[in-house]
């Protein structure tokens, strides 16, 4: 097994193996979080492990196995939290007290209201040390989702864009195929593959007819992501892959504003239907009522691709967790069809500001990533 150095360098250097393996898991272990856990004795790493898709044992258990009698008197690097209910396994605190486990680095307590800080003080009253923050920054950003997921019952809201260094997201002809790569587009898929569900309004299902499935990657996720279609007024037909429930599972949200007959043939061609309040002045659906609905069904993340319009609404609405804009290196001009479909506010002291958090390229494009201020709990 690899040696490890010791020390503070040393906890950081073993909980950002954790957080790797927790990195390597993160498609398969939603509504639970993605966590990661290594076994280190006199030095030398004897175990990790992942959590496994719902159902199946914690990071820690694995790890835990893996080390065997060598986990006695040995440090239990984990990224989130251990759990100390039972629920659809055994609680990890038992199987670390049992295996005999000297130290605990934590890098995040967790927030969820059967854990929130009981895992860690077992640990500490049966006399274990325990010392938390190890690799916090990297382990919250991993977590973001499931964090805001905890903290707030919502799906968290994290908004795909590709638009033109113009910031235009289609010609003014409407076309937008295509802004971005191959590269942009690939990893937009991943991004599906790491979604519970792909949300658009009534107006990106009408126009571009899209299926919503992750697809073209090494890895396929264990279960396509839900497709969430948002039409207050009924205005979408049940036909076309969108509704081609052998490709994915289907959701309509909508109001009472929605023809009875739209309802019925929606759940005629498969697909569930899920009635909410209208959004402000009567327009589309109420947003956090969706979101709330679909954290209540196990989404964890919500991967936005509606257009303008529906961007535009989860923004005025505080709830736009995140963003991940495909930067196109072509120009689209003034008749183009704009980003985000809103006013804006009359002073820049006004603006809503989001905080960068990676820069990377993807081919001749560039792929920003933001978070909102708020800090995902608006």
């Amino acid at each position: 097994m690899e040696k490890s150095g010791a020390g503070a360098a040393g906890d950081e250097a073993l909980m950002q193996r954790a957080i790797a393996l927790a990195r390597g898991v993160r498609r398969s272990t939603a509504p639970n979080p993605w966590v990661g856990a290594v076994v280190v004795r006199d030095g030398v790493v004897v175990g990790e492990g992942a959590t496994s898709p719902p159902g199946g044992p914690h990071a820690e258990a694995h790890a835990l196995l893996a080390a065997g009698t060598r986990a006695r008197g040995a440090t239990l690097y984990v990224s989130l939290e251990p759990c100390s209910h039972h629920g659809r396994t055994p609680p990890c605190v038992e199987a670390i007290l049992a295996a005999g486990v000297e130290r605990v680095a934590v890098a995040l307590q967790d927030p969820d209201a059967l854990v929130h800080g009981r895992g860690i003080a077992a640990l500490r009253a049966a006399g274990v040390t325990v010392d938390v923050g190890v690799g916090a920054a990297d382990a919250q950003r991993l977590l973001a989702p499931y964090l805001h997921h905890r903290r707030t019952g919502r799906a968290y809201a994290l908004l795909k864009s590709a638009v033109s260094l113009d910031g235009r997201v289609a010609a003014s002809d409407g076309t937008s195929r295509w802004i971005t790569g191959d590269a942009a587009r690939a990893d937009a898929h991943r991004l599906r593959a790491e979604s519970q569900a792909v949300v658009v309004g009534a107006g990106t299902a009408l126009a571009d007819r899209p299926n919503l499935t992750a697809r073209g990657l090494d890895v396929p996720p264990v279960l396509q992501p839900l497709r969430v279609v948002l039409d207050g007024r009924g205005r979408v037909p049940a036909r076309g892959d969108l509704f081609d429930t052998t490709l994915a599972s289907t959701l309509v949200v909508t109001t009472d504003r929605a023809d009875s007959g739209a309802i019925d043939a929606w759940r005629a061609a498969g697909a569930k239907v899920e009635v909410v309040e209208p959004g402000p002045g009567g327009s589309g659906v109420d947003l956090r009522a969706a979101l709330e609905l679909l954290g209540a069904n196990g989404v964890v993340q919500a991967m936005v691709e509606g257009g303008p319009t529906l961007h535009a609404a989860f923004v005025e609405a505080g709830l736009a967790d995140a963003f991940v804009v495909y930067v196109g290196a072509t120009l689209l001009g003034e008749r183009g069809l704009a980003s985000i479909a809103f006013p804006g506010p009359d002073s820049i002291d006004a603006a809503t500001r989001f905080t960068l958090v990676d820069v990377a390229r993807l081919g001749d494009d560039a792929r920003l990533e933001l978070v909102a201020l708020h800090g995902g709990e608006g």
